[in-house]
């Protein structure tokens, strides 16, 4: 036992003597620098030494991309494709499982293997019938009152027919003189308005768009469709502010005046209105003046 804490007293006394750490200048043994150390104080700079260098090599691989770099660590971007692709996997189950079942009910009705349920139609007609005297067939007051606004405005309908559309008078599209009059006799069912380039082009009235496009010889043509079978056609446009199916309303802008085609001769816009399959003569209700 007195052995043993004596090599213990010499292991604590090695620990705490003093030693002198001498930087010395090779040529002239000058002393430059010197430290007084210890075994305890080396091991003790030692080990903060390691802890600090592990430390800062642990964050580094924690907090930085570096760490991609080490085997074991998964990419971030990899983990975020891995995860879209889960997601679009799980989609495509779906679609997969939707078209199945669409294939199956196919395949049922193709083999006749569908199931067939029969209807007593009669019994269905007579569940909803409903007696004549059971319901009250005198008008209301409302009723009457629409009525009577209705037959107003048939009685002053103002395309009701070819004959007596001359009473009425549409929006006019352009305001310009009149370079080439509505002439049958030659053909020329239409008026030529002559209008600087680029002038707006106004629906004549209420309608859908049934053509809107380019033509060889007119240029840029646009045709709407009115009600009561009245149809007005716009040519040698600029350009086309309008396309098929739309809905315009009377004055809204549907085109810019030109000079395209083959047929024309200056800026100006060919004008044509036909009701019920035949020409008019546009100058009847329109003043473009």
């Amino acid at each position: 036992m007195a052995e043993t804490k004596k090599k213990q007293k010499r292991r604590i006394r090695k620990l705490l003597d003093k030693y002198r750490l001498v930087i010395l200048n090779e040529n002239t043994f000058e002393e430059r620098l010197s430290f007084k150390l210890t075994r305890l104080n080396v091991f003790v700079m030692g080990s903060l030494v390691a802890v600090f260098f592990i430390s800062v090599t642990y964050l580094i691989i924690a907090l930085t991309p570096l760490r991609e770099y080490i085997p074991g660590y998964s990419s971030t971007a990899l983990k975020k494709k891995a995860t879209e692709l889960s997601y679009k996997t799980d989609s495509l189950q779906q679609v997969i499982l939707m078209n199945d079942r669409y294939y199956s009910s196919i395949k049922k009705v193709l083999t006749g293997d569908v199931s067939q349920v029969d209807f007593n139609r009669d019994s269905i007609i007579n569940a909803v019938k409903i007696e004549a005297s059971e319901v009250d067939l005198n008008p209301i007051a409302e009723d009457s009152i629409l009525r009577q606004k209705v037959d107003k405005e048939d009685k002053y309908n103002l395309f009701e027919s070819a004959t007596s559309s001359t009473n009425f008078v549409l929006f006019p599209p352009v305001s310009g003189a009149i370079s080439a009059s509505y002439n049958t006799k030659d053909k020329h069912y239409a008026v030529d308005i002559t209008v600087a380039k680029d002038t707006p082009i106004k629906a004549t009235a209420d309608g859908v768009v049934i053509f809107s496009e380019w033509t060889a010889s007119t240029g840029y043509v646009l045709i709407l469709e009115h009600s009561h079978d009245l149809i007005s056609i716009y040519k040698h446009c600029s350009a086309l502010t309008k396309v098929q199916g739309d809905l315009v309303k009377a004055g809204e802008v549907i085109a810019t005046a030109g000079n395209t085609g083959e047929l024309s001769t200056g800026p100006h816009l060919h004008f044509e209105l036909w009701n019920d399959g035949y020409p008019i003569n546009p100058t009847n209700f329109i003043d473009f003046k």
